[in-house]
C-alpha cells in the first residue's frame, strides 16, 4: 500500500517538481495551488480545469487532510461554537462571534495545551499535538462560512485565542497566516489578525525579527513575578522582565501596540496593588488593556471579580493615562467565551 502525502503539507515549489516528473506542464502546479489556498478545494475531484488524468495522477500520489464540522452550538447572544473534527479524529473548537458588524474568528493552534493555566478549561487538557498550517487555515474557511450561512456577512477578524499556544505553534502558524494573507490565497488583510500568547518572550522576539505584522496580545493575568508563576506556569520559564524586554524589543522593530489581556480572577488579581503592577509593566511601551470577566470553568476554584473592585481597578488604570476596555463575556451559555474551550458537549 503506498502512503500518500498531504499536498497541502509541501510547497509550490515541490507541486511543480511533481508535475515536471511526471510529464505536466508547470502551469498545472499553479492551478492546483489556487484550487488549495485561494478556492479552499478538498477534492481533487472538484479541480474541474485539470484533465481527468491529471485529477487522476494528483489523486494517485496525494491526499488532502481537510477537517470537517463535529458539533455546532449557538448562544443566545449570536456566537457560535464549533467542534472540528482531524483527519486522526482528535477534535478542537473554533468560535465565530458576531458584534455588530464584526465578525470575528476565534480559532485553535493545537489540540489541547502546553501550559497549564490554573484557571482555563483548556489548560486542564494536554497538549496532543500541534495543528497543520492547513488545519488552522481550514477553521478559518469553515467558520467564514458561517458568518455568510448565518448572517450574510463576511468575516472580519481572526483571534488566535482558542486552543493552545500559538507560538508553541509557530512554524505551522506563520504559514496558516502566509495563505490567509498572500494573493495567492485568500487575501485577508493582516492587520485584522491578532496572535494571542502567554507570553514566550524568545519567540515574540523572532515574530519581530521576521517582521510578522499581526497584531500582538499578551495574555498577562497577573504582573508580580509570584503571583503570576502561581497561575500561569510558564512564568517559570519566561519571567517578567525577560518579557517586557522582548516587548521592547517587538515594538521597536514592528512599531505596533501591544494588547494586554487579563482576566480579573475574585480576590487573587483585581486588587489596586495587582492594578498598580499592571500599569507599571504596561508603561514601558505603547499599549492599551482588555479587562476581561472571567468566565466560570467546571472543576475550577474561581469566580468573577465583583463590579466595584473591577471599576476600582478601571478607575486607577485610566487616572494614569492607559487606554482600558472591558471585554464581555460572548458564548458563555454554551462554554464558547474566553477560557472555556475544552471539547464538551
Amino acid at each position: 500500500m503506498v502512503l500518500k502525502k498531504d499536498i497541502r503539507e509541501i510547497s509550490l515549489e515541490e507541486i511543480q517538481d511533481y508535475c515536471i516528473s511526471n510529464g505536466l506542464q508547470k502551469y498545472v502546479s499553479s492551478q492546483v495551488y489556487s484550487w488549495l489556498w485561494k478556492k479552499s478545494c478538498i477534492s481533487f475531484d472538484d479541480m474541474t480545469n485539470l484533465s481527468l488524468s491529471n485529477r487522476e495522477l494528483f489523486n494517485k500520489k496525494f491526499i488532502i487532510n481537510s477537517i470537517s464540522t463535529d458539533l455546532v452550538e449557538e448562544s443566545s447572544d449570536g456566537t457560535i461554537k464549533s467542534r472540528f473534527l482531524l483527519h486522526d479524529k482528535n477534535l478542537v473548537e473554533g468560535v465565530l462571534i458576531p458584534q455588530n458588524k464584526r465578525m470575528t474568528a476565534c480559532i485553535s493552534s493545537q489540540v489541547g495545551c502546553s501550559l497549564s493555566c490554573v484557571f482555563c478549561a483548556t489548560g486542564k487538557i494536554d497538549r496532543i499535538r500541534n495543528l497543520s498550517s492547513a488545519e488552522i487555515y481550514d477553521q478559518v474557511v469553515l467558520i467564514a462560512n458561517q458568518a455568510i450561512e448565518k448572517y450574510d456577512t463576511s468575516l472580519s477578524n481572526i483571534v488566535f485565542m482558542g486552543m493552545g499556544e500559538p507560538l508553541l505553534n509557530y512554524k505551522n502558524v506563520v504559514r496558516a497566516i502566509h495563505y490567509l494573507t498572500s494573493e495567492d490565497g485568500l487575501n485577508m488583510s493582516s492587520r485584522r489578525i491578532t496572535l494571542s500568547t502567554s507570553g514566550i518572550s524568545k519567540m515574540i522576539k523572532k515574530i519581530a525579527d521576521d517582521g510578522l505584522k499581526v497584531n500582538l496580545a499578551l495574555s498577562l493575568h497577573a504582573a508580580s513575578e509570584e503571583k503570576r508563576n502561581s497561575i500561569m506556569p510558564i512564568g517559570e520559564s519566561n519571567s517578567l522582565t525577560e518579557l517586557r524586554d522582548s516587548l521592547k524589543y517587538y515594538f521597536s522593530k514592528i512599531k505596533k501596540k501591544i494588547t494586554y489581556e487579563y482576566i480579573l480572577l475574585k480576590d487573587i488579581n483585581d486588587g489596586l496593588e495587582d492594578a498598580k503592577d499592571l500599569y507599571n509593566f504596561t508603561k514601558h511601551v505603547p499599549s492599551k488593556v482588555n479587562l476581561i470577566e472571567y468566565n466560570l470553568v467546571d472543576g475550577l476554584d474561581y469566580d468573577k471579580s465583583s463590579v466595584e473592585k473591577v471599576n476600582l481597578f478601571i478607575e486607577y488604570l485610566e487616572r494614569r493615562g492607559l487606554n482600558v476596555g472591558i471585554r464581555k463575556s460572548r458564548g458563555e451559555d454554551i462554554n464558547a467565551a474566553c477560557g472555556q474551550l475544552a471539547n464538551k458537549n
